[in-house]
């Protein structure tokens, strides 16, 4: 979501490497180009002008300190900042405790798939007994969306409801009679193309029936300056106590992450980055930012990982002299599994500056679904012992699979390499875990 925004202020910090000492000229440039990024990103003009204003005070009264560059200085300046304007991280524990959850949003934002998520990370993390309610009955298949997923992960749904004759309050008042038998419970509301008075006016009274402790409003990352203005207009008539924002993974600005906090001063709560069930993960202010200044993200990717059970498949799959084919197929689905390529390599430093190579290097989330094909038009003997794959099997391989002999090749080639690695883990047994260990 962040790439359009890192790249500007890449650039900016690249004409800063030069530069010997950090003058008020330097800081002058910096902020024009800094300011002009942050438009360009969607980033609200008040907010702006807040965080140019906050970051030129910090850098004219930042002492010279001899170990650090112009480049330095501003990146660590520009850094704070913009963990200052995301806001805290959530307490998780607070979050457990609370007993009613009301979900808000316009229509088309995910807020249905966004409160199944949610219900999903509360009974998996705290183990909490949650029951979803769905409030929307202008959108019948609003209400099978929720049942579905609700079910499907093992979710119970508050299913008494007669279309046509229930209406959003009516089914609110059973819903809350039953409550008291869950530990939590999630209510979906109804999502408008627009904000209007007959739409607050309902969800006014679902909030005096349900009483929620905690009122999340939903915002689609792509929706730029919109969404800022949707926040802050629910925050007005709600009182809105956190967001949530959809679509992180997307190919939006970021210009709505980095102003929703600050217009409606609400909590970023919880961001969704995909269509899974388990992409949902708690917002924090310091990883987004060493993100957009394209320092990395270890931590979420362990968490990340560990959440998918990935460190117990890559340590089931064999190493050393029985590392096959059969076990790069494992590895290659467990790469799936975590997003594929460009979803692992979005937490590493440095992507953001090298992403065009990438591209032209023909790596992508495609490569591993070709690479998957291609063991799988071997035979069980070719895959335990690929010495034998000569090129009359490879040239077989290739027609089966539906690729070029060169992939084939490729395979093959990274094969040996990773094989050489897992020789090294199977030396180092506790090497592993120390790679993921928190």
């Amino acid at each position: 979501m962040f790439s359009n925004l890192s790249q500007k202020l890449l650039s900016v910090f690249d004409s800063l490497r030069k530069r010997g000492v950090l003058t008020e000229e330097i800081v002058d440039t910096a902020i024009r180009e800094i300011r002009v990024s942050l438009l360009e990103a969607d980033v609200a003009l008040s907010v702006t002008r807040a965080f140019t204003a906050n970051l030129r005070e910090t850098l004219i009264g930042q002492r010279a300190i001899k170990s650090t560059t112009p480049e330095q200085t501003i990146i660590k300046a520009v850094y704070d900042e913009i963990v200052n304007l995301l806001g805290d991280t959530s307490d998780l524990q607070v979050l457990s405790k609370k007993k009613s959850i009301l979900i808000a949003g316009l229509q088309g934002t995910g807020k249905t798939t966004t409160a199944a998520k949610l219900a999903n990370f509360l009974k998996t993390k705290f183990r909490k007994n949650v029951l979803t309610v769905s409030l929307d009955t202008y959108r019948p298949a609003a209400i099978e969306q929720l049942q579905k997923l609700s079910q499907r992960n093992g979710i119970d749904f508050f299913d008494d409801i007669v279309l046509g004759r229930d209406d959003p309050v009516s089914i609110a008042k059973k819903a809350a009679e039953l409550s008291n038998k869950y530990e939590v419970t999630i209510y979906d509301t109804a999502g408008r193309l627009h904000i209007d008075s007959e739409m607050m006016d309902e969800i006014g009274q679902i909030k005096k029936i349900v009483e929620p402790d905690e009122i999340l409003l939903v915002i689609d990352s792509m929706m730029g300056q919109d969404a800022i203005n949707t926040a802050k207009t629910f925050n007005e008539e709600l009182a809105v106590t956190g967001l949530i924002l959809t679509r992180v993974d997307g190919d939006s600005r970021g210009g709505a992450a980095l102003s929703a906090k600050y217009v409606t001063n609400c909590q970023i709560k919880f961001i969704c980055n995909g269509e899974k069930i388990e992409d949902i993960d708690v917002f924090h202010p310091d990883r987004i930012a060493s993100r957009i200044l394209d320092k990395g993200d270890v931590l979420s990717f362990v968490e990340k990982a560990m959440n998918d059970d990935t460190l117990s498949e890559i340590q089931n799959i064999p190493t050393g002299k029985k590392f096959d084919l059969n076990g790069m197929e494992k590895y290659l689905k467990q790469m799936e599994k975590i997003g594929g390529i460009s979803g692992f390599l979005k937490f590493l430093p440095g992507m953001n500056r090298i992403k065009e190579h990438l591209k032209e290097a023909n790596i992508s989330d495609k490569m591993l679904a070709r690479q998957i094909a291609i063991i799988r038009s071997m035979t069980k003997k070719e895959r335990i012992d690929p010495k034998i794959l000569n090129a009359s099997r490879r040239r077989r391989i290739s027609a089966g699979c539906g690729q070029p002999v060169s992939e084939v090749n490729r395979l093959l080639k990274q094969f040996d390499q990773i094989k050489t690695m897992m020789s090294k883990i199977s030396d180092n047994p506790g090497l592993m875990q120390k790679m993921f260990q928190k």
